[in-house]
């Protein structure tokens, strides 16, 4: 799973950007009206703008259906968009991190960060509320809620 980077646009929304395996940088700009926007860069300028879809809320979920989004992520973004300040996040766990192989409660994640993991996805399957003993391994992804500082701060542990 490529590695998601999230920037805040404060009075705007949030813009998240990937890198495809096929090496094109895509982006998701989204307004806190629920409109979005779905950009691509170029390959040799990865400030230029090559194309932008605007999309509507009716549009998004068409796309995110046609892309096979559950009715989950939806809830979860409408939740978020209410809840200011709060932010929830899917960080990734690689082979080089410090804390592969390492506890929840080994990480001491939220009195650091002030970030709750709430769920560990691992291959096919999910862990809801991992307790605290629950072991990261490479290639797992962390679901986690907190601050957008303190998300930055975990993402910034996991990676060592």
């Amino acid at each position: 799973m490529p590695e998601v980077t999230e920037t805040q646009l404060p009075g705007f929304g949030v813009r998240h950007e990937f890198t495809t395996t096929g090496g094109e940088r895509v982006g998701v700009l989204s307004h806190r009206g629920g409109r979005r926007e779905l950009v691509v860069y170029g390959r040799n300028d990865p400030d230029a703008c090559l194309t932008a879809l605007h999309l509507s809320p009716e549009d998004t979920r068409t796309l995110a259906e046609l892309l096979g989004a559950t009715q989950v992520s939806e809830v979860l973004a409408a939740v978020q968009q209410r809840l200011e300040g709060v932010a929830i996040d899917w960080v990734n766990i690689p082979a080089a991190s410090p804390f592969a192989g390492s506890t929840i409660r080994r990480g001491e994640f939220r009195s650091r960060t002030g970030v709750s993991v709430v769920a560990v996805i691992r291959a096919d399957s999910t862990v809801p509320a991992p307790g605290p003993d629950f072991a990261f391994e490479p290639g797992d992804v962390a679901v986690a809620v907190g601050t957008p500082d303190g998300l930055s701060q975990f993402r910034e542990l996991l990676r060592g």
